[in-house]
């Protein structure tokens, strides 16, 4: 591990507040099909006035957390949000490293490195404050610890892969009002690098006239782990009608929009949410009339799958070299699918890579045209 590195190996978990846990439950276990692999000990739900389920599918964590009256930590997220994404759980090298090196570069810390032990061995772990809207940073190092967290009670298997074949983290999307101070904390205090950038309006009539909205987006990653931060800010002269705005205005504040969730199949995958009524966002026919097109200009050239598949169940395609390209669908946010604004605005994303490790341009302009489209307060299900 580089000494300037973080030694991040990977995005472990995230960590949802949520006003109903058994919402969250119904969407993970029932729809989803996550396995519940354990919840917070009734002695830490009563310490941190809260109560936690934790969901697993392939090395996807999400520990959904609920108030139980007033004071906690997610009592306090739902005063200032609607449900949404408050921490993000990374699993490092060595947390006493990332610790020093962190705050050599202007961290703030919320703990000192903690240390947690068992029969099984040990685990560090500490949080950070982010300028993510209120979201924080935890980063752990594991060393055999048998537990997932301390206080966490575990049921059943704690390994379990969903129907729909979800693996990994494949990114993580936030939404600011401005995200200069954002990108320079990523660069100067994580040490991320930028991975790629892109500006574009919706709807372009012109050069003088701009009938959509725009959008400037910047990817920031982490060269040791490969994990990326995609990073949206609104752009001139529609701001007020950007969907990021937008979204700002509904997550009372900047935040995380959605996550990528790499898939196995996408096709499968999306057949079988739509089966349980999974509702997605929708695509424009002209988007798949003119893919062929499009994906020979950008050099992709022929894909594997069927467009008229892809054009019933709304996958996106993108990539800018021979035969590497990847598929993308994005699910409908919480609040439009639960007819609730407290549900918020974050949804998920699934993502299937054939090679390409990029964010295509193309599918970005789809994705918020879509958004737009479909009337919804901010972009798509629950958190």
């Amino acid at each position: 591990m580089s000494q300037t590195s973080l030694g991040i190996i990977r995005l472990e978990a995230l960590v949802t507040y949520v006003p109903y846990l058994d919402r969250s439950r119904r969407f993970y276990v029932d729809t989803l099909d996550f396995a519940e692999i354990g919840s917070s000990s009734p002695e830490l739900s009563e310490a941190g006035s809260q109560r936690s389920a934790v969901f697993r599918a392939g090395s996807c964590t999400v520990i959904a957390v609920a108030p139980e009256g007033r004071g906690g930590r997610a009592w306090r997220w739902l005063q200032r949000h609607p449900a949404g994404v408050g921490s993000l759980v990374w699993e490092v090298e060595d947390a006493d490293h990332a610790f020093k090196l962190l705050e050599q570069r202007g961290a703030t810390p919320i703990t000192g490195v903690e240390t947690h032990t068992d029969e099984h061995g040990s685990m560090k772990m500490f949080s950070i404050t982010t300028p993510l809207g209120g979201v924080s940073f935890r980063f752990v190092e594991r060393r055999g610890y048998g537990k997932l967290f301390p206080g966490f009670v575990p049921s059943g298997a704690q390994e379990h892969q969903s129907r729909f074949g979800f693996d990994t983290f494949d990114h993580v999307t936030s939404n600011f009002e401005t995200m200069s101070p954002a990108l320079l904390w990523m660069e100067h205090v994580l040490g991320f690098e930028q991975y790629w950038d892109v500006q574009f309006h919706t709807s372009d009539l012109g050069a003088e006239q701009h009938n959509g909205s725009g959008l400037r987006s910047v990817v920031m990653w982490d060269p040791n782990s490969g994990v990326k931060l995609a990073n949206n800010e609104p752009w001139r002269p529609q701001f007020k009608l950007s969907q990021i705005n937008t979204f700002a205005e509904h997550n009372r504040g900047d935040g995380i929009q959605h996550v990528a969730l790499s898939v196995t199949d996408i096709i499968g995958a999306v057949r079988g949410l739509q089966a349980r009524e999974v509702p997605f966002l929708e695509t424009p026919e002209s988007y798949y009339d003119q893919l062929p097109g499009r994906l020979l200009q950008t050099g992709v050239g022929m894909i594997h799958e069927d467009v008229d598949t892809l054009r019933e169940l709304g996958i996106l395609v993108d990539g800018d070299r021979d035969g590497e390209y990847l598929l993308q669908v994005f699910m409908r946010e919480a609040a439009g699918v639960y007819d609730d604004p407290q549900a918020g605005p974050f949804f998920y994303e699934l993502i299937q890579r054939k090679g390409n490790r990029g964010f295509g341009e193309g599918n970005f302009r789809a994705l918020f045209e879509s958004i737009e489209r479909g009337g919804s307060e901010s972009a798509p299900a629950e958190a």
